[in-house]
C-alpha cells in the first residue's frame, strides 16, 4: 500500500512575457494572487532578484510550499507547489499562467509518500 502525504505539482510555463518574470515585484504579486486563488494559507515569503534579471521566490504555506524560478531571457518559469492540505493547486497553476502571460503550460503531478507503488527504495 502506498501512503500518500501530498501532491507535488511540477509546472513549466513556456513563452512567458519577459517583463512579467524579470523582476521581483510582478512575480511576487503573481505568486501571492495564485496562493489566494487556490485558498492556500501563507505563512512566510522570500524572494531573490538576480542581476540583471530573473527571480527565485518561495511561499511557505500551512499546506506546504510554492516555489518559482524564472528565466526571462528564455520566457520560461518553473513553478512547483507541494500540498498536503485542502487547497486547490490547479487554481494556482491557472492563475500563474494568466499572470505570467505563458503561451504553453506543462504540468506533472507526483504523489508524495512511500510504499511499493511509489517506487521508493
Amino acid at each position: 500500500m502506498f501512503k500518500t502525504f501530498g501532491q507535488h505539482y511540477l509546472v513549466e510555463y513556456i513563452g512567458c512575457e519577459a517583463d512579467r518574470i524579470a523582476f521581483v515585484g510582478p512575480v511576487r504579486e503573481a505568486l501571492l494572487r495564485a496562493a489566494e486563488e487556490s485558498r492556500a494559507t501563507i505563512l512566510e515569503t522570500f524572494f531573490h532578484q538576480f542581476e540583471p534579471k530573473g527571480v527565485s521566490g518561495m511561499l511557505f504555506i500551512a499546506e506546504s510550499h510554492f516555489s518559482i524560478h524564472t528565466w526571462p531571457e528564455d520566457g520560461y518559469a518553473a513553478f512547483d507547489v507541494l500540498t498536503c492540505g485542502r487547497m486547490e493547486p490547479e487554481k494556482a497553476v491557472e492563475s500563474l499562467r494568466k499572470s505570467l502571460g505563458a503561451r504553453d503550460v506543462r504540468c506533472r503531478v507526483v504523489s508524495r509518500g512511500y510504499g511499493p507503488e511509489g517506487g521508493s527504495a
